[in-house]
């Protein structure tokens, strides 16, 4: 366990100058205020802060952050005021504090829409102060460290909640070494069967591997030092999390992965890098498609390095990346590895890769109105895939692969993009769906005529450009609806002696907007206008006919009612439980899936999954709030792909560890690969969504399966 004594140590190791009073006074406070307080672990709680202390002594943070990771947990756990941390400790520690307890009373195991606005919540904590989510990320780390005392329930959803949100902000951060930890941490939660099968297969070749990682960096060193290159050469094996993932990816048995160790280079200059890839080069073959020029073009968190693959001693695939000391600190530390320290004061250098991104999130967050959106706004650019392209005047931009001219309009300007109507690639017309390559010199041709199209959404890539093009989108449509609904409005009123100018004036249709569920009259008149609601229930109001009360009026048109004699489904909308329901077969949701409704004209109401791609895409006026019943007991389809060694049995084996779990397998369809696999598709009745973990981990547990995954359609 860290001590205290080692905080102050290594505070002073980088930061000579820090008044280390300040995380005296912070430990002892909180000390006190968490006396008698114990952890799952059996553990004194003050093992936690200090712990977190200590995490952000390896990120190198300021005295003021340091103090914060002591005190994170006295205002949630030890119920402290932030009165009295203000005026023992200042302004500035008592605002991280504030700005970590928000982010820590976040909750996002529950719906999609809740989840999302938390999420805003904490990216808008992060844009104010970046130290506020390297607080919670350490918090964060040292939890996923203790996870083993939760039940198995917590310890799925926290590891879930870590890999989606976390490490990949993390990532994003540019923290490798950390966001390594809690990809492993999670994988070992989620697929502990996996991680630790993938463990031990890892240590049997444990002595073999740490022979070869010498034979390897000797070669290294000899051969630069004979360049005249000065180099500090080390090699270690990928995290598992990365190795599974490629397995995943590729298909692939844990023999056949090949690139397990990857070896770091680091020298004294720019200079010395080039030259040594060269030189590394000249001994060994390279693979010419993974070879990556990332110091020329960094990282959108900053990120540079040289990478090459080599085929290096036995034949066997070596990846090597090369780079300075500076950039060997950022890549480890990202945007922590930024802070100065002069006269024990912090220096927060604000160069335009550190906090473009933080800038452009609080942009969005303040454009997107829908917190739903947002999340899907923000995870798109928390997993980049880069791709570097050129301007006519050679600025270099960068966009996850698969990236488009439109995507490229929309980053020079949300102008550019609205009127984008096609474009050059190094001179050459192209459509406007033709993917972004390295190296390619964009131009966009613009129209005063062109529109956003909605259909854009089906190949754009980046989260700016689907965000302008569904604002402009759903702009649209409100004004269409909205046309459409004054003018259907304005005609049934007439019927019925009513005035619709004189009573939109007089302040009667707010009324039923409100009446209806409806923040004001224009957004009633485009329901109207856009079917959801009929113009009669807006009469009925208006005219107030015997017998009807203002709560009686459903605001669901009748044709998508269903009749009583009908079972229930597994759905309930709105509190109402007599409406049709039919399930998205593009993405097939179980019960447990965070979902939303679409309605169908005439067809009632489609479930989907709030993360499937159509429904994001989708008109989102049409959209309603729905959970899952909880007293619905039927069976959903679900299909998982299993790949698995070809070889006798095995089919027989996995249908026997499904029935074991209580499942029935409705169809089955299997083929073999030409390297001695077998894919096989398996459609299955579930109850919900846990229901099907327990059938994957089922099936990972059969010696020969390489891997299991849920498919959508």
């Amino acid at each position: 366990m860290i001590r205290l004594n080692d905080i102050l140590d290594r505070t002073l190791s980088y930061n000579p100058g820090a008044n280390l009073d300040v995380i005296k006074r912070a430990y002892v406070f909180s000390a006190k205020v968490h006396q008698g307080q114990m952890r799952l672990s059996g553990e004194p709680y003050l093992v936690h802060p200090i712990e977190v202390g200590g995490i952000l002594t390896d990120l190198r943070m300021d005295v003021d952050s340091i103090a914060t990771g002591l005190l994170h947990d006295v205002v949630e756990d030890a119920w402290t005021e932030l009165d009295q941390i203000e005026s023992t400790f200042g302004k500035e520690i008592s605002t991280l504090v504030d700005g970590v307890t928000k982010i820590s009373q976040i909750s996002y195991g529950t719906s999609e829409k809740r989840q999302a606005e938390n999420l805003r919540k904490m990216i808008v904590a992060m844009t104010k102060d970046v130290r506020v989510i390297l607080i919670k990320l350490a918090d964060r780390l040292h939890n996923m460290r203790t996870l083993e005392y939760h039940e198995e329930d917590k310890r799925v959803k926290i590891s879930q909640e870590t890999r989606d949100i976390y490490a990949p902000l993390a990532h994003r951060l540019g923290i490798n070494w950390l966001r390594s930890e809690l990809d492993d941490l999670s994988f070992m939660h989620l697929n502990s069967e996996r991680y630790y099968r993938l463990a031990k297969r890892i240590a049997k070749s444990r002595k073999e591997r740490e022979k070869y990682i010498k034979e390897v960096e000797g070669i290294i060193k000899e051969i630069l030092t004979k360049q005249g290159i000065t180099a500090d050469v080390s090699g270690r094996p990928k995290n598992l999390y990365s190795i599974n993932q490629k397995m995943e990816k590729y298909d692939l048995d844990f023999d056949q992965v090949y690139d397990i160790i990857a070896f770091r280079v680091i020298v004294g200059s720019i200079r010395d890098c080039y030259q040594a890839l060269g030189t590394i080069h000249s001994h060994w073959k390279p693979i010419p498609q993974r070879i990556k020029d990332y110091i020329a073009m960094p990282k959108a968190n900053g990120y540079q390095s040289l990478h090459t693959t080599v085929i290096g001693p036995y034949g066997e695939r070596v990846e090597i990346q090369i780079r300075t000391e500076q950039m060997h600190s950022v890549a480890e530390g990202g945007i922590a590895a930024h802070w100065k320290y002069k006269e024990g004061k912090v220096i927060q250098e604000k160069s335009d890769w550190e906090f473009a991104w933080l800038r452009q999130l609080l942009e969005w967050q303040q454009e997107v109105p829908d917190a739903t959106e947002f999340l899907n706004t923000v995870k798109l650019d928390l997993f980049p895939n880069e791709v570097f392209v050129f301007t006519p005047r050679g600025d270099v931009k960068e966009f996850p692969k698969g990236a488009t001219p439109v995507d490229f309009a929309y980053s020079i300007h949300t102008d550019i993009g609205n009127r984008c109507a096609g474009a050059k690639i190094t001179g050459r017309i192209v459509s406007l769906k033709a993917e972004l390559k390295n190296g390619d010199i964009v131009e966009i041709i613009t129209s005063p005529t062109q529109k956003p199209n909605k259909d854009w959404l089906r190949f754009v890539k980046t989260s700016k450009a689907k965000a302008k093009i569904r604002q402009w989108t759903a702009r649209e449509q409100r004004e269409r609806k909205s046309a459409l609904g004054r003018e259907l409005l304005e005609k049934d009123f007439r019927k019925h002696g009513l005035n619709f100018s004189r009573l939109t004036r007089s302040g009667e249709m707010e009324k039923v907007a409100r009446e209806c569920n409806y923040k004001e009259a224009e957004a009633l008149i485009a329901a109207v206008g856009s079917g959801i609601l009929p113009s009669s229930q807006i009469i009925k109001r208006l005219v107030r006919e015997e017998g009807l009360k203002p709560g009686e009026v459903p605001v669901l048109p009748k044709a998508i009612r269903k009749t009583a004699s009908q079972s229930p489904t597994a759905i309930s909308i709105m509190g109402v439980d007599d409406i049709m329901v039919r399930f998205g077969k593009c993405c097939n949701p179980l019960p447990g899936d965070s979902v939303m409704g679409f309605i169908t004209r005439g067809r009632g109401v489609t479930v989907h999954k709030a993360d499937c791609p159509w429904a994001l895409e989708s008109d989102q006026e049409r959209r309603l709030e729905v959970q899952w019943d909880p007293r619905a007991q039927s069976l959903r389809p679900a299909k998982i792909k299993v790949v698995c060694i070809d070889r006798p049995g095995m089919l027989a084996q996995i249908t026997q560890s499904i029935a074991s779990v209580d499942v029935n397998i409705k169809k089955a369809k299997a083929q073999t690969t030409m390297d001695k696999k077998a894919i096989n598709i398996f459609e299955l009745d579930v109850r919900d969504i846990a229901h099907l973990r327990n059938v994957i981990k089922s099936v990972e547990k059969v010696g020969g399966v390489i891997s299991v995954e849920r498919l959508s359609g």
